[in-house]
């Protein structure tokens, strides 16, 4: 389960990383390609706070 939330978190720093390469670079589509990175990182962000609060419920977490 950590591996599955590192590469989680790995693809959303990419995707964040690519957005703001987009971002900086000055060309026509850049404005759709920002956006299509935002898409990206909002959808990975909130797959992983479903799965955790998943894993939370079905009882993968521990309460300590």
């Amino acid at each position: 389960m950590k591996i599955i939330v590192l590469v989680m978190l790995a693809a959303i720093i990419g995707s964040l990383m690519s957005g703001l390469f987009f971002l900086t670079r000055q060309d026509d589509h850049g404005s759709t390609r920002v956006l299509t990175a935002l898409k990206i990182r909002v959808a990975l962000s909130i797959l992983l706070v479903a799965f955790l609060v998943s894993a939370y419920f079905l009882g993968f977490i521990p309460i300590d």
